[in-house]
């Protein structure tokens, strides 16, 4: 039986409620002298020894907050989330602030509570981001000994408003600042240009609360924390249609030095980079997506075998979508037809385009590999068939 208020002793050598536990340990019993006396200064060395590892530094306060504000948000938002390992009760057990400089300290009841609230990176307090980060006074290989040290990865996050998984592996002096980033690249997009230099530990595209949209920059750490400095000076300085890429380590500032790499090595890297997504033309999505290594001209040219294809086409493109049309240029004899070995499909939206890139993009048409990418919309009004 577990007492919580210590009123009814317990008696030396009874049975423990929970195996293993042993009452006489750390009676909580008045009635024991012997027992009564260490109890406290071990609580209270261990509080002391783990405090660096429990507190968390929340910055960016707007100036109505107080500590019972913070105090109680803060434990609200970590039984929300489910980041509260500890037992029922709140997870906040003592609030700092510093009102001049907008800063808090808040202390959790534990270490392992202490890092899940650093999923809450960016939280909205009193209608205002704030930072939630580690103490200046943390000591990670000492808190590795005390607890797990980054957030629990099945938090709920998204019940407070929060993207799951960003915030958790960006931390740290390798976090990388991407900027300039074109409005309607998605996420997936901006994923795949970082990735092309390694798998990523954490990533986030900043997008609007109120919209949704991407507010054109981002932030991500790769997991190979040596590709930092390449990703860096391979993507700085990229244009991207009407915009010029600025990635940097998010703890620098503007005027980073270029690092002592291979310039060789960097160009390599940078043109993977281009390949990848710049160069591409499929890299913005549009309605009509255009597919090579589908069709050779010599089967073109009959029409039986045209209409064949013809059909197979809108067979296979409508499984995603309604395809409003399919074209499919001919060899003309003695002329350069523009487009032959192309086949295009116009989706009657872009989600239904996009689905169809994603379906039929690197399928075997008859032994040979597709190539599938978004194609210009006005280039294929105007029956611009070689763009």
């Amino acid at each position: 039986m577990h007492q919580s208020d210590g009123s009814s002793g317990q008696i030396p050598g009874a049975t423990p409620a929970i195996p293993g536990m042993f009452p006489t340990m750390f009676p909580l019993a008045t009635g024991q002298p012997f027992g009564a006396l260490p109890v406290m200064p071990v609580q209270a060395m261990t509080q002391q020894a783990t405090r660096h590892a429990r507190r968390v530094y929340v910055g960016g306060l707007p100036p109505t907050a107080n500590e019972q504000s913070v105090a109680t948000f803060f434990s609200q938002v970590m039984a929300a989330i489910g980041g509260n390992t500890a037992g029922p009760g709140d997870a906040v057990v003592n609030v700092y602030i510093n009102h001049e400089k907008k800063f808090a300290f808040v202390e959790m009841r534990s270490v392992e509570e202490a890092s899940n609230a650093m999923a809450l990176d960016g939280i909205i307090f009193e209608g205002a981001p704030v930072k939630v980060r580690r103490p200046s006074d943390y000591n990670p290989s000492l808190a590795a000994t005390l607890g797990p040290s980054q957030p629990n990865p099945n938090l709920n996050l998204a019940a407070v408003g929060l993207t799951p998984g960003s915030a958790g592996g960006l931390e740290g002096p390798d976090r990388i600042f991407v900027g300039g980033l074109p409005y309607y690249f998605t996420e997936a997009q901006v994923r795949e240009l970082l990735e092309s230099f390694g798998p990523l530990r954490g990533f986030d595209l900043v997008k609007d609360r109120e919209t949704g949209n991407s507010k054109g920059y981002a932030f991500c750490v790769y997991q190979d924390l040596s590709v930092t400095d390449i990703a860096c000076a391979a993507l700085n300085g990229i244009k991207m249609g009407d915009k010029t890429l600025t990635v940097r380590r998010a703890n620098q500032g503007a005027n980073q030095p270029k690092p002592e790499q291979e310039s060789v090595l960097l160009h390599a890297q940078q043109q993977i980079a281009l390949q990848k997504l710049m160069l591409q033309p499929g890299a913005v999505s549009t309605k009509v997506l255009c597919l090579t290594q589908v069709v050779t001209p010599e089967e073109l040219i009959n029409d039986e075998d045209y209409e064949d294809i013809m059909e197979d086409m809108r067979g296979e493109g409508g499984k995603f979508g309604t395809l409003v049309n399919v074209v499919i240029p001919r060899p003309r004899p003695n002329e350069a037809a523009p487009g032959v070995g192309k086949v295009f499909l116009e989706y009657a939206d872009i989600d239904s385009a996009t689905k169809a890139r994603a379906g039929l993009n690197g399928r075997k048409f008859g032994g040979n590999q597709v190539m599938a990418v978004f194609y210009p919309e006005n280039k294929f009004a105007q029956g611009e068939y070689d763009a």
